[in-house]
C-alpha cells in the first residue's frame, strides 16, 4: 500500500536536535540532525508504524489532506521558552510505501509444514536439492519478485 502522509518539520535552535518532526496522522515524532535524515526518519517512523498495526490487525489511518494540517499542532509548541526555540516550520508530505519497507527490513524467517510426495523428498534429498531455497525461489518467481 502506498500513501502520502503530511508532517510538520520544525526547525530549532537546539544543536543537538535541530529538526522535530510531528505526523499528526499517527500522533507520533521523530528529529532529525539535518532535513535530509528528519525527512528519512519521518519515512521510517510512518513505514515502521504502519507495518506494525497491519501486523496487529489495526487499520491504517488515511492520510490528512496537507492543507488541514495547522503547523500550530505540533507538541513543540508547550513550555513557556517553546515559540524561542523555534525558527520554522514546514508542513510537508511523505510518501511511504508500506509494502516495500516490509520486504526490505523484515527478513526474519517462518516455519511452514509443506507436504511433499516421499519419492520427491529422496530425490531432492539425493541431488543435494535445498526444498526451502527452492520453494523460496519458486514462490518469488510466482509472485513477480
Amino acid at each position: 500500500m502506498k500513501a502520502v502522509y503530511p508532517v510538520i518539520i520544525t526547525e530549532t535552535t537546539d544543536k543537538k536536535i535541530p529538526y522535530l518532526v510531528h505526523v499528526p496522522d499517527f500522533g507520533r515524532q521523530t528529529q532529525g540532525k539535518d532535513l535530509a535524515d528528519a525527512i528519512f526518519m519521518a519515512e521510517d517512523l510512518i513505514s515502521l508504524t504502519g507495518v506494525a498495526m497491519q501486523d496487529d490487525g489495526e487499520e491504517i489511518p488515511p492520510p490528512s489532506k496537507a492543507s488541514d494540517i495547522d503547523s500550530m499542532t505540533s507538541p513543540w509548541h508547550d513550555g513557556p521558552d517553546a515559540e524561542n526555540d523555534i525558527v520554522g516550520e514546514t508542513v510537508t508530505l511523505i510518501p511511504v510505501d508500506f509494502d516495500a519497507y516490509r520486504k526490505k527490513y523484515e527478513q526474519r524467517t517462518v516455519r511452514r509444514n509443506v507436504s511433499l510426495p516421499a519419492w520427491l523428498d529422496h530425490e531432492a534429498a539425493r541431488a543435494g536439492i535445498n526444498v526451502s531455497a527452492t520453494l523460496q525461489e519458486a514462490l518469488r518467481e510466482r509472485l513477480g519478485f
